[in-house]
């Protein structure tokens, strides 16, 4: 169960300040560990997690600990007994441990408890029931550590339990599976998700969507998404895509990140459907995207681009003058993948994405004003006239040179 010395701390945190709450904790009588997904995520090599701490005293005693040491405390959720701990200008969020007293599949009434294995015992999977010291040691109830090694995915216990608990829990099982998953998908654990989709009805679309954005982001999300529509559980949260729409995906996944793009949920959701522009307003409206979210994707299916479009220097700039860099980005990861196709100077088309920085329009009104246009009602239309004009010259055309086929139009 325990570990000596098994995770090097350095890997974990970033700044030793973090271990003085360690020590403030100690100092009132309880301990403190890191638990879940950061301790899984330094077993597994990654990087770039957030910290999350469990603590054997109470909310109430943790504010007193940290109080008497001068440590500024955020009531993040004290109800569901978590605090928020200021370190290096930084929200630490530690959670006492907890035990469940009723559950409705959406929230849970909780008691708070100080047996550590009682709280890993309502955590849904082995490898996020990991916990870690400050000297390193880690503590494992549930073999997390070796499941973690192996590739293999599984609830706490009895899987139906664990989802019943919070149905939740079937998204987030789908999306370790693809990020940690070395083996063939865990049949019992399929099997409970698979008779407890329903419950998936009963969740926020808000909490839906945000799980399905993390799963799109996984390194396996197509082969990961075929399983889950295969099963019938895929279509609890969204409406099931065509099969060619996600081995689009999948090209995505297998060539084109070898490219190490950044990923991109609502393209990468964008690829699953293809949708014209009413249906991307459907589904943006259904999943509940914020006001931005939703004229993103809805600009993607509205904005039409050849793909051939981003092998012409100019037409390339053009776009990312009109369109800006981050749809630009998406559009021609869209359209490799929906064609399934890899443009030959990727590389070089990606380079002048990510740093042509496009020159402002050297033209305002008042310059089409100042030329002897007063009054006219046409001065938007003579704008964008000189602005096509001037997108068509590559940015050439000086702020004279347009002023002078500006005289040509006034004495036209």
């Amino acid at each position: 169960m325990m570990r000596d010395n098994y995770i090097d701390i350095n890997k974990l945190i970033k700044s030793k300040n973090v271990l003085n709450l360690f020590n403030v904790v100690e100092n009132h009588g309880g301990a403190l560990r890191f638990v879940g997904g950061a301790v899984r995520d330094t077993l597994a090599g990654l990087e770039g997690f957030d910290l999350d701490l469990a603590t054997d005293l109470s909310p109430d005693e943790l504010v007193e600990a940290c109080e008497e040491e001068g440590l500024k405390t955020i009531p993040l959720g004290i109800k569901f007994g978590t605090v928020g701990v200021l370190i290096d200008d930084k929200v630490l969020e530690v959670t006492s441990l907890r035990k469940d007293i009723k559950t409705d599949g959406r929230h849970a009434e909780v008691e708070f408890t100080t047996d550590w294995e009682t709280d890993a015992g309502r955590r849904d999977l082995t490898i996020n029931a990991v916990y870690a010291d400050e000297k390193g040691n880690v503590f494992d109830y549930y073999n997390g550590i070796d499941d973690l090694e192996k590739g293999v995915v599984r609830f706490i216990g009895n899987p139906t339990q664990r989802i019943k608990e919070d149905y939740l829990r079937i998204l987030r099982f789908f999306r370790f599976h693809s990020i940690f998953a070395k083996t063939p998908i865990n049949q019992k654990a399929l099997e409970a998700c698979k008779e407890n989709s329903e419950g998936l009805q009963n969740l926020s679309m808000e909490r839906i969507r945000d799980e399905m954005f993390k799963i799109l982001l996984t390194p396996h999300a197509a082969e990961t998404l075929k399983i889950m529509a295969d099963n019938e559980i895929l279509s609890y949260v969204l409406p099931v895509p065509k099969a060619e729409n996600i081995a689009c995906l999948d090209f995505l996944d297998k060539k084109l990140n070898q490219h190490k793009m950044q990923k991109n949920a609502l393209a990468r959701l964008f690829i699953l459907f293809a949708p014209d522009e009413a249906f991307a307003n459907n589904i943006a409206t259904r999943m509940k995207f914020s006001k931005k979210e939703k004229q993103d994707f809805v600009d993607l299916a509205r904005i039409k681009v050849d793909l051939s479009d981003f092998a012409d220097e100019q037409k390339l700039k053009k776009l990312i003058y009109l369109y800006g860099r981050d749809f630009v980005r998406n559009k021609f990861m869209i359209e490799q993948a929906l064609q399934q196709k890899i443009l030959p100077d990727f590389d070089a088309i990606l380079n002048c994405i990510l740093t042509f920085n496009p020159p402002a329009f050297p033209l305002r009104g008042q310059d089409i004003i100042n030329a002897g246009f007063k009054g006219s009602p046409h001065i938007g239309d003579i704008l964008d006239s000189l602005e096509e004009l001037w997108l068509e010259s590559n940015f050439a055309l000086s702020k004279e040179d347009l002023l002078a086929r500006l005289q040509q139009l006034k004495t036209a």
